[in-house]
């Protein structure tokens, strides 16, 4: 991400976006031959939004000490969002017009712009309405060009007063054993141990600590302490780490290789320690040219570096040696506290106590909040002052926050823009939400947050965004639910205090919705059965140009009936939405209305009621996500749906369609589809997914009976679908046709990238030889189910990295034999390798299993065999790693037998 060094203005990346869709309809050629007023207007559009891009970064300085300047931001992102609106919709009914008639855009753009401007004054308006705006940035004093500046920071030093210094005890000793172990790499004469944390966490001073620590000290002969801050300038770095080694030398105007040389030569011989405070640069290859002369040192040299980003140590160390710092324990929470407010526990009466404590908490851990809120009360021993500040949620208060949280507003300040943005849009969410990272990424995609280089896509770009954030501690992942992520408290408080009026929860003015900001654009109601949605109708003039309306259930188990109504009239006000989501509620309906949406990238009705859609869905040209997961009595889709050209994802996982719409194939934007129902008629068989070169992730294709002619899964081209890497094929009834449902399942052979497998209901005698071929390395888990006229299971103890097998309801299998374990061209000679669970359930016919010797399944943990009461003979005799055995003959018993095992102790 080329703007990490330098931060960048939260405005910049929105000025950029807009200038992008400017941009487009000002090099069209019937454009600039056509109106020349049109033309004109847009044009000074423009030179509003390059003038003020060049002011940004001075003015997201100054909003923290000049409220004028604030106020202007905030006027400058009510008239950017108002000219985005206005250029979307120009060159979304000039696609729409294009797409209707089967033409290029170019010759419609031209007349959709004359045609907007002759029958409506919105463009001139707002054109003026950023003009003024723009013109206020003279009486601001705002520079051009300036930069994020560090100055006002004062730069790291190696010296600490130990005794100000709590709860880092066992921190210090932990990386001090770090330090002295020369064992580690022993083969490089140098190691790099990176702390890093949260911003404020106290990166610095704990190697403040061990930079002066006595067996440190003693250890490293040469020692340099350097502030790295963001301005990695490799050159500069090396002059400054010269200078600090050899203070009396000059090394001013020498190059890289002159620089390079010498440090070479000072550290050759020498037993170092380099401590590199707050560093943020991540690129691995210009970490490596910048440590070449660290190499020449003694062995046990080190370089110790703190930062807030993962990623950053990642780039230059092994993770074995990285330091993750937590956070402090409320009670040196309460130490740091009392010696800011500069009281001890001796001095404080008990009334002051119980109240600071309470404030402590607010903390959560951080020991800059601690400081920063014992400084406000140093010298003042009133308890009002104090219960004042305890019952307040000061870090929400303008005047309070620069106090509480300095180190939270330096790391936000130096996120990049865009980062800002979709840091800022998680404020939507209450505390403690619990983050789905694809479905946030699919949000911020939806708000055009995510700004693409080169032939990235916008789903890559939000991994990218969101794993940055995670990695500078913006957001967590959840202590115990994987794939899940959070927001600490305090970061929460962060993002709500930079998303101002534009960001709103309804629940924040449960008592007067009327409260909620008129420059609102993102919108969320937490829905619970005491604050009904149509509470919001009294609002919806007031937000009627919201982006954003997300219906956001915390009892997932509960779905809330609601009233098609006011969902219904919701949506009819609000015009301009980009996402929308009425997940988790009762919504049986979807008005036609919907179709007038066109701004609209985003819809999610998981979980609701819904039977039917509309076909005024196909309106919706931008559409880039639908959701419908768990949409259970929804029968059918929209013929119209193959006019959204610009769908990427759509997930209709438990719905009961019974057939796909007409057209699929035309979805060629598709990234996601998780489910693929198969048609008799043309333009809904499985040929449909030929077209869909781009899928990825996973797919289930279901009610594969209805593939009547083989060639027609071939056309699928599921073979060349490398994206993929989980694969289901389901049967719903047997067919009398063997030999089709086997060659169908032939010509399904997916690529070897695929990692997950099912078939279910499979009416083939035998399976076809792809399935269990070596060349499927990456396939770590099987399920086969139904396959009720197989009586001989494929190889797949020929799979290097099968980690997991369910083997269930197949009616006439009698014997599990050799072929199960290698075919004649297997290299493996050891059978399944990595497996470690292994089920066979409801084999009726079972009687034998033919073992093969001592050598397979080295790694198998679980084995489950249920309800297979024919099976006879031994079980294998020899599972060195099995931990769990599970017999069940009948569904009320388990028998576990393992007496015939060689089990470890």
């Amino acid at each position: 991400m080329a703007e990490k060094l330098y931060g960048g203005a939260y405005l910049s990346s929105f000025v950029r976006a807009v200038l992008d869709n400017l941009s487009k309809i000002l090099e069209d050629e019937s454009i600039l031959n056509g109106n020349y007023s049109s033309l004109e207007l847009l044009q000074k559009l423009e030179k509003c939004l390059f003038e003020v891009e060049a002011v940004l970064d001075d003015a997201e300085l100054k909003q923290f000490t000049d409220k004028r300047v604030q106020k202007w931001l905030v006027d400058l992102q009510d008239a950017l969002y108002f000219a985005d609106d206005l250029l979307d919709q120009l060159s979304t009914e000039a696609a729409m017009a294009a797409t209707q008639r089967d033409q290029d855009i170019s010759s419609y753009c031209a007349s959709v712009v004359d045609s907007y401007i002759e029958g409506s004054g919105d463009i001139e308006y707002i054109v003026r309405t950023l003009e003024t705006v723009v013109a206020r940035k003279t009486y601001l004093c705002l520079k051009e060009g300036a930069k994020v500046d560090m100055s006002w920071r004062i730069p790291s030093t190696s010296l600490v007063v130990s005794s100000d210094i709590f709860g880092r005890d066992k921190d210090k000793e932990e990386v001090i054993k770090l330090l002295l172990d020369d064992t580690r790499h022993a083969q490089s004469a140098l190691t790099v141990i990176p702390i890093w944390g949260l911003g404020g966490i106290g990166k610095t001073t704990l190697a403040q600590l061990i930079y002066s620590d006595a067996k440190v000290v003693e250890k490293f002969n040469t020692r340099a302490w350097v502030c790295v801050a963001e301005n990695f300038d490799p050159i500069a770095l090396t002059r400054t780490i010269l200078q600090k080694i050899s203070p009396a030398s000059s090394f001013i105007n020498d190059d890289f290789d002159s620089l390079q040389t010498r440090l070479k030569e000072a550290l050759t011989g020498k037993t170092f320690l380099v401590v590199l405070d707050d560093v943020w640069h991540d690129q691995k290859d210009t970490w490596e040219h910048l440590l070449k002369p660290f190499q020449y040192g003694n062995r046990g040299s080190k370089i110790l570096l703190t930062t807030r980003s993962e990623k950053v140590a990642s780039a230059v160390a092994t993770t074995e040696l990285h330091y993750p710092l937590g956070l402090l324990s409320d009670e040196d929470c309460w130490l740091v506290f009392l010696k800011q407010a500069n009281l001890s526990t001796d001095s404080i009466n008990p009334t002051l106590e119980k109240i600071g404590r309470d404030i402590v908490k607010k903390c959560d851990g951080l020991p800059l909040a601690a400081q920063g809120l014992g400084g406000l009360l140093r010298g003042n021993s009133d308890v009002k002052s104090w219960k004042l500040i305890s019952k307040s949620e000061i870090w929400k208060l303008s005047d309070d926050k620069i106090k509480v949280g300095p180190a939270l507003r330096i790391s936000y300040y130096y996120l990049p823009s865009s980062l800002k943005k979709c840091f800022v849009y998680c404020s939507l969410f209450p505390k403690d939400y619990e983050f789905d990272k694809g479905d946030l990424i699919l949000l911020w995609m939806a708000e055009n947050f995510l700004q693409q280089e080169g032939e990235q896509t916008p789903e890559e770009v939000g991994d990218e965004y969101f794993e940055e954030l995670v990695s500078r501690s913006f957001i967590q992942p959840h202590k115990t639910e994987e794939n899940t992520f959070v927001m600490h408290d305090l970061m929460h408080d962060l993002a709500m205090m930079f998303a101002g009026e534009f960001c709103s929860r309804a629940e924040e003015h449960e008592k007067a919705v009327q409260q909620i900001s008129i420059k609102t654009r993102h919108l969320s109601h937490i829905a619970q059965e005491d604050y009904p949605i149509s509470k919001l109708l009294e609002v919806c003039d007031r937000v009627k140009h919201t982006r954003t309306f997300l219906e956001i259930n915390l009892k997932r188990w509960m779905a809330f009936k609601v009233e098609n109504t006011p969902c219904n009239l919701l949506m009819s006000e609000l015009k301009y939405l980009r996402a929308l989501s009425f997940k988790s509620i009762g919504l049986e309906l979807l008005p036609d209305s919907i179709g007038e949406l066109i701004h609209l990238r985003y819809l999610n009705l998981s979980k609701s009621n819904i039977v039917t859609l509309p076909e005024s869905l196909g309106r919706l040209y931008n559409l880039q996500t639908l959701k419908l997961y768990r949409c259970k009595r929804l029968k059918m889709l929209p013929d119209s749906m193959q006019d959204l050209v610009n769908l990427r994802h759509l997930d209709i996982k438990e719905t009961d369609l019974n057939e796909m719409p007409r057209g699929m194939s035309k979805l060629k934007s598709l990234q996601f589809l998780s489910d693929f129902v198969v048609g008799k008629h043309e333009g809904n068989k499985i040929r449909e997914l030929g077209a869909l070169a781009n899928l990825q992730q996973s797919i289930c294709i279901t009610r594969l009976e209805n593939v009547v002619n083989s060639n027609e899964a071939s056309e699928a081209r599921i073979s060349d679908k490398d994206g993929l890497d989980h694969l289901s094929l389901y049967w719903y009834r047997l067919s009398v046709d063997f030999q089709n449902e086997e060659d169908v399942l032939d010509k399904l052979r997916p690529h070897s990238n695929l990692k997950h497998l099912e078939i279910e209901g499979y009416g083939g005698t035998a399976f076809p030889d792809w399935l269990g071929h070596f060349s499927y390395d990456n396939i770590t888990y099987i399920t086969l189910s139904g396959c009720e006229n197989c009586g001989v299971l494929p190889s797949l103890g020929r799979l290097p990295f099968l980690k997991n097998l369910s083997i269930s309801s197949f009616e006439i299998l009698e014997i599990v034999g050799v072929e199960f374990y290698r075919d004649e061209e297997s290299c493996l000679e050891t059978p399944f390798p990595m497996l470690e669970t292994l089920c066979f359930d409801s084999l009726t016919c079972w009687k034998e299993w033919h073992l093969m010797g001592l050598n397979a399944f080295p790694q198998l943990r679980e084995l489950t065999i249920r309800f297979c009461r024919m099976l006879r003979g031994d079980l294998p005799n020899y599972l060195p790693s099995l931990q769990s055995l599970e017999l069940r003959i009948a569904r009320s018993s388990i028998v576990v037998f393992q007496e015939l095992l060689c089990l470890p102790n």
